[in-house]
């Protein structure tokens, strides 16, 4: 009786272990880092791409420099080339939107660019890997 006991244990513990792994590896197909941003004024940091439950959300990394520019935005390409400009990243009380969500409407990421809506300047951009389907 008792070998059967530990051996149901043992069973147990290795589907549990199991799922431990498919879940981190499947938490990492999920994320996806940037290159480095590239550009006059965006020229330090990464861009991650996350999807947390239907939403998919895009964080600056803490390297990451605003560009000094009166209205640094975000902005996001396509794979055809349709261009969204999103939120900016100076909001009230001195704050950065440091983290977004991507609209459902996008289909896909190419690109990220941070780019000045009042001088209409590309400030720095940055691509990943591979286009980033939603």
């Amino acid at each position: 009786m008792k070998s059967t006991t530990l051996r149901w244990v043992s069973l147990m513990l290795m589907v549990i272990g199991s799922m431990a792994v498919s879940y981190s590896f499947a938490k990492d197909a999920n994320t996806h880092t940037s290159k480095p941003f590239m550009g006059v004024k965006a020229n330090t940091g990464t861009v991650t791409h996350t999807r947390q439950g239907n939403q998919n959300i895009l964080t600056l990394s803490d390297d990451f420099v605003v560009p000094d520019a009166p209205a640094p935005s975000w902005q996001i390409v396509d794979s055809r080339g349709n261009v969204y400009l999103l939120q900016q990243l100076r909001i009230k009380g001195g704050k950065i939107n440091k983290s977004i969500v991507v609209a459902g409407y996008i289909k896909d990421i190419a690109r990220v660019q941070i780019w000045c809506s009042f001088a209409e300047v590309l400030l720095g951009e940055t691509t990943f890997d591979s286009v980033i389907k939603l």
